[in-house]
């Protein structure tokens, strides 16, 4: 069990900027990712970190989101995220998978463990 602890969200005009914070508290080297609950839909993975730094973005926010190490682990991993737009609204979890895993996508399957969740708005 892999305990994830997420940094809160907030409310950003449309085109601002925000960044999210999730820490883990265990001994982990593998995949981090972010997904986000939009209302009316199933989570999506968002983007994703390796504990190499390798990284791998959904289309919709290539160019706009930015996923990082803290130092050189994943043990402190943020998203930052600008430009945002009313469709990045949602609540946006932190989740990790094996301990010493790859990133493999974004397989729902393959992230067992989830943060507490941090709701994002976007108004117009």
């Amino acid at each position: 069990q892999v305990h994830l602890i997420q940094s809160e969200g907030g409310t950003v005009q449309s085109g601002g900027s925000l960044r999210l914070s999730c820490r883990i508290t265990d001994d982990f080297e593998g995949c981090v990712a972010w997904f986000r609950r939009t209302p009316g839909n199933k989570p999506e993975g968002v983007a994703s970190i390796d504990r190499y730094g390798g990284t791998t973005y959904e289309d919709t926010v290539k160019g706009r989101f930015t996923i990082s190490q803290a130092d050189d682990t994943t043990l402190m991993v943020h998203l930052d995220m600008t430009n945002l737009t009313s469709a990045d609204t949602g609540v946006y979890f932190c989740t990790a998978g094996d301990k010493f895993g790859d990133c493999r996508g974004f397989g729902v399957g393959d992230f067992p463990n989830w943060g507490q969740g941090t709701q994002v708005t976007v108004t117009s």
